[in-house]
């Protein structure tokens, strides 16, 4: 019986996320270097504040039998919305990277990175700039994945690529979340009108 070399799910996925790579620089791979991609480890590394990144997250990690980890700062943001997105805009004004939670104990053990973040301001979260700047990306290929809130995704690829120079990059995944700002200013508003909001 001849043998058959039929590829798994996750060589097939791999395969087509890593085959823009062939088109790019010479730092990119040539499509079979993409295909044998499916025998390495991936990672599939976010960071959330409302929860949607790691929806993604989880469902590539299942997909394509990654390990996870989740980006998290030292001290968390602050639980409002608006406290948040105050911090981080000072944070990104003053260059400040805010602490880690913790580090991945074995990024050499990786070959490909997914990164999911939010857009935040139209940027990568100074976090994410943190997680990036810790450890050492050289020569492992990144795949950004991204929500944003109807703005797109602004220099968030740019500060990925600056942050990690040495990497590769493949075209990522990019849509439209839940917009907190907005929900949360329709809810308030919402409440104001019903006079529930408490004083």
């Amino acid at each position: 019986m001849a043998e058959t070399n039929n590829p798994t799910r996750r060589e097939v996925l791999m395969s087509s996320l890593l085959l823009p790579l062939a088109a790019g620089s010479a730092a990119a791979v040539t499509p079979a270097d993409a295909a044998s991609q499916g025998e390495k480890k991936i990672l599939v590394a976010y960071f959330t504040r409302s929860g949607n990144t790691r929806t993604i997250a989880g469902l590539l990690s299942r997909d394509l039998q990654a390990d996870l980890f989740e980006i998290e700062p030292a001290t968390p943001y602050p639980a409002d919305y608006f406290a948040t997105v105050e911090q981080a805009t000072q944070e990104r004004e003053r260059n400040y990277l805010p602490p880690l939670k913790a580090t991945v104990n074995n990024l050499a053990a990786y070959d490909t990175v997914f990164l999911g973040f939010p857009i935040w301001g139209a940027s990568a979260p100074p976090i994410i700039r943190s997680f990036l700047a810790s450890q050492d990306f050289a020569g492992k290929t990144i795949v950004p994945f991204n929500l944003h809130g109807g703005y797109g995704l602004g220099n968030s690829r740019d500060v990925v690529a600056q942050a990690a120079p040495q990497a590769r990059f493949a075209e990522g995944f990019a849509m439209e979340g839940l917009q907190e700002r907005r929900t949360t200013e329709q809810v308030r508003e919402w409440l104001a009108k019903a006079a529930l909001k408490s004083e």
